[in-house]
């Protein structure tokens, strides 16, 4: 059976050979830990595909090669080797070994001036600070950098590259700045992006929050945000819109059956990530919260896994911390629509008494905010949904559903 370099993501194209935890004629079994892999975003363990012994490592550590790619060959236990043809006359060649991405000038990329090969998280670590990464020394297989090398390099206060003489900084772009780029680039030229946006009150999601957050923060310890109540109301809109949680694939609009919420994680200059948080229509608030914080954790540690990538059916960027008033997001292909969550402030509203009077309170107000496909829906399908939102956010008992 032939071992593939994994897709470790939607929109990963390829990944490094690290480690090798077997060597040729070694005995692996179905499930044991056979290689690791690193890619600009994720550095994941590869299990074995199968029980066997491992014939050949075509790929060695330090490699970078495409998804898809042969890595090496496990053969069962009872298979033997084949033996040599005595006659090849009249027999077809075996078939030509399959094509990697790593000609000559993809080769020199990954590779310092010392011929050192250089993974993609070191890639992106060296193009991020500007550092000269022959200053490194390796502790790696071979002397390679190792991600742990550079940051060593950076804590012990390594210079980074004199700025051009007249002040302009010249900074390459990472491979995950690059890909973040082309699939933006893409998605507009993809989708007639729409925007649309409602102004909502969060006064009973607030009054969860103070009734619960420091009993949260003293248990998980981490705060009681407004971004789990966003997406429990979120799927709950959704399930009454399906349209919204579908794809377009040719002249069809595929609705999805299951609500599975991308969230866009900021990792700094270097790009962004979109988790995906599967089947959180089944969610609590209190289990969506949990969701939200492990995966940004883990993508900013950069030990997400393939399968926490991939499937997202609908994607919520959140820009709230910063104070944002509104965000105009782009589609996270090939999805039909995208949610801006942005800045949450304490506003006069008007509001009319039980009495029938009108009154101003101070409530905290924010705008949700949605980038559609105009192909997918029309406008008045969309404000319908984001109208059921804002109801059901300003109207749920928050404070019962984490009692």
């Amino acid at each position: 059976m032939d071992v593939i370099m994994p897709q470790l993501g939607e929109t990963v194209a390829e990944g490094t050979v690290t480690v090798w935890h077997k060597k040729p004629g070694e005995s692996v079994a179905a499930g044991e830990l056979l290689f690791e892999v690193s890619t600009d975003k994720v550095d994941t363990e590869v299990p074995a595909p199968a029980s066997g012994v491992l014939t050949e490592v075509l790929v060695p550590e330090g490699e970078t090669v495409a998804v898809g790619t042969r890595l090496g060959v496990i053969a069962g236990s009872g298979d033997a080797p084949p033996a040599p043809a005595e006659n090849n006359a009249g027999v077809a060649p075996p078939p030509a070994p399959a094509t990697r991405t790593a000609p000559g000038a993809r080769n020199r990329r990954n590779r310092d001036a010392r011929g050192r090969p250089l993974s993609p998280v070191v890639r992106r670590l060296i193009g991020e600070h500007g550092i000269e990464i022959e200053s490194v020394e390796g502790t790696g297989v071979g002397g390679r950098p190792t991600k742990n090398d550079v940051r060593a390099f950076l804590d012990a206060g390594a210079e980074r590259l004199p700025a051009p003489r007249d002040g302009r900084m010249i900074i390459p772009f990472s491979k995950l700045r690059r890909l973040t780029a082309d699939r933006m680039v893409r998605s507009l030229a993809t989708s007639p992006h729409v925007f649309q946006g409602v102004e909502v009150a969060f006064h009973r999601v607030d009054a969860a929050r103070r009734a619960h957050g420091d009993a949260w923060k003293a248990r998980e310890g981490s705060s009681l945000t407004y971004l789990p109540f966003i997406a429990h109301a979120l799927c709950a809109a959704l399930a009454e819109y399906p349209h919204l949680n579908a794809s377009v694939e040719g002249e069809s609009l595929v609705v999805h059956g299951r609500i599975n919420l991308g969230v866009a994680v900021d990792l700094g200059p270097d790009g962004l990530t979109v988790p995906v948080i599967k089947d959180a229509d089944r969610l609590s608030v209190a289990a969506l919260a949990r969701a939200v914080a492990d995966l940004a954790s883990r993508a900013r540690a950069r030990t997400l896994k393939p399968d926490d990538l991939t499937e997202g059916t609908y994607t919520i960027s959140n820009s709230g911390a910063f104070g944002t008033l509104f965000t105009a997001p782009i589609i996270n292909q090939p999805q039909v629509a995208i949610l801006s969550t942005d800045g949450i402030a304490r506003r006069p509203v008007a509001v009319e008494t039980a009495e029938g009077e009108e009154a101003v309170v101070i409530r905290p107000v924010g705008i949700l905010a949605q980038s559609f496909d105009h192909r997918a829906v029309d406008g008045a399908y969309s404000a319908a949904f984001l109208r059921r939102l804002k109801q059901i956010i300003e109207t749920s008992d928050w404070a019962a559903a984490l009692g």
